[in-house]
């Protein structure tokens, strides 16, 4: 039965796209067969590399998708009707997605969690829903992390679906505040910290994302590793 995971940020530039690479390596690593879907990519021209090709580029991952493309740097909506571009609603990306035969079908969405994915007002909460999927949330470690991830976990709880905790982009050199929140997460949000990305993980060969990648994960989704 396909497993289904969605991951989201606190914020935009929190390292979501090496974080999704990352966790789809060490799931390969795991003897799983994965699957990693874009279903709406903004901020980029048609013969732009986008979030799915870095994937590919650090992980060479076959079974890529991305749904649709849009050329704003903005939430999916607000791109879409500034483009005056239909997208497909949250039911019909996650009928498509089912659709994707793997053992895990990683999600990567746009920005936060109450970004809206289409012009009818559908999130990540809605698609991690249809999905019945586990919710990585991507977060800073630095200062106001503590709030934004509080806030996105609380959420996530609330609307019955489970949250799970990964730092993006993590400093060789954590100051007071580093330090501070990689201990006070886990007691504020009851969340264990499941990964930690070094930061300029980004930047590695794939050889070498593919060789460290399975490393930076304590636990995986759905109790695999």
């Amino acid at each position: 039965m396909t497993q289904y995971v969605a991951v989201t940020g606190t914020d935009t530039d929190v390292g979501k796209t090496v974080t999704t690479a990352a966790l789809a390596v060490a799931l390969q690593h795991a003897g799983h067969h994965v699957a990693v879907v874009k279903p709406v990519q903004t901020g980029v021209v048609a013969d732009e590399p986008g979030d799915i090709d870095d994937v590919v580029r650090l992980t060479g991952l076959p079974d890529v998708e991305e749904i649709t493309r849009l050329l704003h740097p903005l939430a999916p909506e607000s791109a879409a009707r500034l483009e005056g571009v239909w997208l497909p609603t949250v039911d019909e990306i996650a009928v498509r997605i089912r659709r994707i035969a793997a053992d895990v079908v990683i999600v990567e969405g746009a920005g936060g969690l109450l970004v809206r994915l289409d012009g009818e007002g559908g999130t990540m909460i809605d698609l991690a829903r249809a999905l019945d999927a586990e919710v990585i949330v991507v977060a800073r470690e630095g200062l106001g992390t503590l709030n934004h991830t509080g806030l996105t976990v609380d959420r996530l709880r609330a609307e019955g679906l489970v949250p799970r905790l990964v730092l993006g982009s993590c400093s060789s050199e954590p100051g007071l505040a580093e330090r501070s929140n990689r201990a006070d997460l886990p007691r504020l949000t009851d969340l264990a910290i499941d990964g930690r990305i070094p930061a300029g993980a980004g930047s590695l060969v794939r050889m070498e994302f593919r060789h460290e990648a399975p490393g930076w994960f304590t636990a995986l989704p759905g109790g695999r590793r």
